[in-house]
């Protein structure tokens, strides 16, 4: 008989009765039924209800048992008795009535139990990380995670897609977030730095003639925590490919998306065919660029029966060349009440209000109500009820100003009003493609123009056209379009991805235009500019987050729930103690010194 185990605590069934076994894992539960020991014997697989009564050789080893303990248990399978069955267990059926226990590793007092679902703090969960992985939930959403990954290796060697790995010590990257960086012992005074993204290394890879490439890669930022991201570290699915187009981009990565989210919804409806969202109108429809298209909520743009209207503040407004005014519908939100209800919450973002009119049944006729209504006239209000094709019992709310300035209150509200009027099919997966980004921006501050997006993305333009710009056609310049797009699902942006700027005379204008000198892109990304040089071919690809897919199958709201061992908000490891100190003789050896802050 093997040492620990015949059989996993998962493997017994009725074909198992009368076997001689040995099963080892964790008392998960125990409990004394008239003096009738049960314990519920817990491993990776599964749980095994395991029985001593004063008769077993073993009584006297049971009684000492406690939660978590982990033991080896010897005795014969027999058939529950009946009433006593659990078929939501597929080892309900049977019991092991223990002939002999080892204890193979006893467990201290608790910091947190693993039997129950109770909720703990954070940095207990954190801290005692291995306990809170033993519970049933969390150990099964890494499994799932591992899952996933297995899918999508699948599916992308499945498309011709080759597995490369690319260095984790790299050159430091003047773009994007802060860099991790790691001191060079050989080379004083100099530091490598973990890699934001595998980005420049994978371009190398289409310039050295390999065409489709992918990886489960490891990224490292110095950024803040946020429920979708973790600080530190986290993974993405990789990918470029040579000689393609933004489509055949589209065209491989949905499959891959779209297949993994099939496999793994438990049958919730999953987008078939991505729709392709231009970002202007993801703005001006959802008021954002990851918009949560199972909100049925679409905004639209209501100047024209605002102007030159009886109502006078939004009136003034559109006064300006860029005012404008947009109306949030709220179907079943008809009632002052919950009016009031969105306009206080409004307050309490830091607007003014939020102005709406809601429609009531008056002999017969939807009328609408309330202030902005009264101003505006009965006119006015049927042809705005006309347009969003509002009912008896509907509401609408309004947002005015710049439309670049109140987008980021108009989202949040599109989204508030559809949660408080359970719109949102929360039993779905809907995908979608943002597309047609604005190559660059205007920075107002230091009135220059700027990137706005990616630096190294292709612009949306033939070469020679681009080639042509004036430089001092602001115009022109900020109209332009680069070759970029994102994958959104629920609201959650799950990556970005372009199809690179692969031409070297192409980069530095595009550098140029952003007020970058030439030395400086030679100094920087010199690297890349002489593999560029020396033939490179169109390519692009995508970087999907893996954490962030997994938190969507898993219906997670935070990453740390489908992270193996996660930092805290303060990019602290709270189990094993990182960041930490390091002796003098370390710091020597890297020539560095530690400088404490200064207090303020």
């Amino acid at each position: 008989m093997h040492r620990y185990r015949t059989h996993t605590c998962g493997a017994l069934r009725e074909a198992d009765i009368g076997a001689e076994v040995r099963l080892s894992g964790w008392c998960h539960r125990i409990r004394d039924h008239g003096g009738v020991l049960f314990i519920d014997l817990r491993d990776h697989y599964g749980l095994t209800q395991a029985v001593a009564d004063p008769d077993s050789p073993a009584f006297k080893v049971a009684e000492t048992l406690r939660s978590e303990w982990v033991v080896r248990v010897d005795g014969k399978v027999r058939r529950r008795p009946d009433g006593t069955e659990n078929p939501e267990l597929p080892t309900g059926a049977v019991e092991v009535y223990i002939r002999e226990i080892e204890v193979l590793g006893p467990a201290g007092e608790l910091p947190m139990p693993v039997f129950g679902d109770q909720e703990y703090p954070e940095e207990t969960r954190l801290k005692y990380r291995f306990l809170d992985l033993r519970r049933e939930h969390l150990h099964q959403n890494i499994m799932t995670r591992g899952a996933v990954i297995d899918s999508i290796r699948r599916r992308m060697k499945a498309q011709g897609f080759f597995e490369f790995q690319t260095p984790i010590l790299t050159a430091s990257s003047p773009e994007g977030a802060r860099d991790y960086l790691v001191p060079s012992r050989v080379h004083p005074g100099k530091f490598y730095a973990l890699p934001q993204a595998p980005q420049q290394f994978k371009q190398l890879i289409m310039v050295s003639g390999f065409d489709r490439y992918f990886q489960i890669a490891p990224c490292f930022r110095d950024e803040d925590a946020r429920a979708d991201r973790s600080p530190g570290e986290f993974y993405q699915l990789d990918l470029e490919m040579s000689f393609v187009t933004q489509q055949d981009v589209f065209d491989a990565v949905e499959p891959v998306i779209r297949g993994v989210f099939e496999e793994f919804s438990g049958g919730k409806p999953v987008t078939k065919t991505f729709p392709l969202i231009p970002y202007a109108q993801a703005l001006s429809k959802y008021g954002s660029d990851k918009p949560d298209l199972r909100n049925p909520i679409v905004m639209q743009d209501v100047s024209e029966i605002f102007r030159g209207s009886g109502f006078k503040i939004f009136a003034r407004i559109l006064e300006s060349p860029n005012g404008a005014v947009w109306a949030i519908p709220a179907p079943g939100g008809g009632s002052r009440a919950f009016c009031d209800r969105m306009n206080s919450w409004a307050q309490g973002e830091g607007q003014p209000g939020l102005g709406y009119i809601f429609f009531a049944l008056d002999n017969g006729a939807v009328v609408g109500r309330g202030p902005v209504a009264n101003n505006l006239g009965a006119e006015r209000t049927e042809a705005l009820r006309a347009q969003l094709d509002l009912k008896d019992g509907d509401a609408v709310f309004f947002v005015a100003g710049e439309p670049d300035k109140f987008v980021k209150f108009a989202g949040p509200a599109r989204t508030k009003v559809g949660d408080e009027l359970n719109l949102i099919d929360k039993n779905r997966f809907e995908l979608c493609w943002i597309v047609d980004f604005p190559m660059y921006e205007w920075n107002e501050e230091e009135k220059r123009i700027d990137f706005s997006h990616n630096p190294f993305s292709m612009p949306n333009a033939s070469v020679e056209d681009f080639l042509a710009l004036d430089p001092n056609d602001r115009d022109k310049i900020l109209s332009l379009k680069a070759i970029q797009y994102d994958i959104v699902c629920n609201g959650v942006e799950l990556s970005s991805g372009a199809i690179r700027n692969h031409r070297p005379d192409v980069m530095k204008k595009a550098f140029a235009i952003a007020g970058y000198d030439e030395s400086v892109l030679e100094q920087k990304f010199g690297g890349m500019l002489r593999a560029l040089s020396l033939g490179a071919p169109p390519h692009g690809g995508i970087a999907p987050g893996i954490d962030r897919i997994v938190m969507l199958i898993c219906g997670e709201e935070n990453l740390r729930e489908v992270v193996l061992f996660p930092m805290n908000q303060r990019a602290e490891d709270l189990l094993m103690g990182a960041p930490s100190d390091v002796t003098p003789k370390q710091l020597r050896e890297l020539h560095i010194r530690a400088v404490p802050p200064e207090r303020s």
